[in-house]
């Protein structure tokens, strides 16, 4: 059982007491978010309602008269707080320190032959990776992208320009708001084709995020098989990428080793009944973090998920970085990118408690407060 702020759940937190707990996660500590595409109405929409509810301390980048065109045509005014920044506008001073940093962190990589003036034209033309820059610098405390860009426009400065922490990848995660509660899928993002060795670091990130957000780890690592019921070479990638996991997972600092079994196939994870059938050790409770084989699994199963419930779906959620950065996806709603800045924020409050890195997870720092 896993306690969070005094109050105590089992595995499979509801929904709705997740959300109200993400709410008022951010909003005890107000982080620093900044979101590059003043060009977008609903960005602008979800900046205004974040900074009204006092979510996070935002920071739009785009034309200053766009943005306020698209405040106006919303019949709203810009909340106290809210600032909005133009990187065409920006001290050059302070462009010009953004950009040798960026030469400096890619010396020696592609595009190290970049000129610092060639190097400033493109922070000035790149929103996301101008933000980009701003979350290396501790300018800002974290970054959400993707209504109007491509994932690879948001991801890719975040790989080369903030990095992974040491001996981890980079990996993502969904937070599926299921009708009675909530589970994590992973890697249905990101991770094309994990080796074993990289699959199992996905079930331990994975596990370590879930902590963080106050769901209890029960951890699922996804196969045709369940146990020895198979065998092959599918069947031994999961079984070798357990047991990576397990190891890991003995080194964090959760309070007490988290379950975890594989392979098992989904239905004996998810239901005690047959799971209790195959042998599956998860079956009291069943599975919370769901660990799928490769991106192909995850990715048309949490969309399957997602289009035939009809549940809320928070992510992908980004695992491994020094510091947050978030994807968005195009067709993302108000209501998205709302959730996803505070799911940023809470990341971030999250690294400055276990003071700046990455391996050991803290004390979950959610709790209640009312949801969007």
């Amino acid at each position: 059982m896993l306690h969070v702020r005094g109050a105590a759940f089992r595995r499979g937190i509801a929904s709705a007491a997740f959300m109200d707990r993400l709410w008022g996660g951010a909003r005890e500590r107000p982080q620093r978010i900044v979101l590059p595409e003043g060009e977008d109405a609903r960005v602008v929409d979800a900046a205004c309602r974040i900074q009204r509810e006092g979510l996070a301390d935002v920071t739009i980048l785009g034309d200053v008269d766009v943005v306020h065109a698209h405040v106006k045509a919303a019949g709203a005014k810009l909340p106290e707080g809210l600032a909005v920044l133009d990187p065409r506008q920006e001290d050059p001073r302070r462009v010009e320190g953004y950009a040798e940093d960026m030469l400096a962190a890619r010396r020696g990589k592609a595009g190290d032959h970049e000129t610092l003036e060639a190097a400033c034209a493109a922070l000035q033309s790149d929103a996301p990776l101008y933000a980009t820059m701003m979350v290396r610098s501790g300018d800002q405390d974290g970054m959400v992208s993707g209504a109007c860009h491509t994932s690879a426009d948001t991801i890719r400065p975040a790989l080369r320009l903030l990095g992974s922490v040491e001996n981890q990848i980079v990996s993502s995660l969904m937070f599926m708001l299921l009708k009675e509660r909530v589970v994590v899928y992973a890697d249905c993002a990101l991770q094309v084709a994990p080796d074993a060795t990289q699959l199992g670091q996905i079930a331990a990130q994975s596990a370590n995020t879930a902590a963080e957000f106050g769901v209890d780890p029960a951890i699922a690592l996804l196969s045709f098989a369940t146990g020895k019921s198979n065998d092959g070479p599918m069947v031994a990638h999961t079984r070798e990428a357990t047991r990576v996991a397990s190891s890991l997972l003995t080194t964090h600092e959760l309070s007490g080793a988290p379950p975890i079994y594989g392979p098992v196939q989904y239905d004996a994870a998810v239901n005690p009944s047959i799971g209790k059938s195959k042998g599956c050790p998860l079956a009291a409770d069943g599975a919370t973090v769901l660990v799928f084989p490769d991106l192909n699994c995850g990715n048309i199963t949490y969309k399957a998920v997602q289009q035939s419930t009809g549940c809320v779906v928070l992510g992908p959620i980004l695992q491994g970085l020094t510091r947050p950065v978030n994807d968005l996806s195009r067709g993302s709603s108000v209501a998205d990118i709302v959730n996803t800045v505070a799911v940023t924020a809470v990341q971030a409050i999250a690294r400055q408690l276990r003071g700046g890195g990455g391996a050991a997870p803290p004390a979950p720092c959610l709790k209640a407060g009312r949801r969007f």
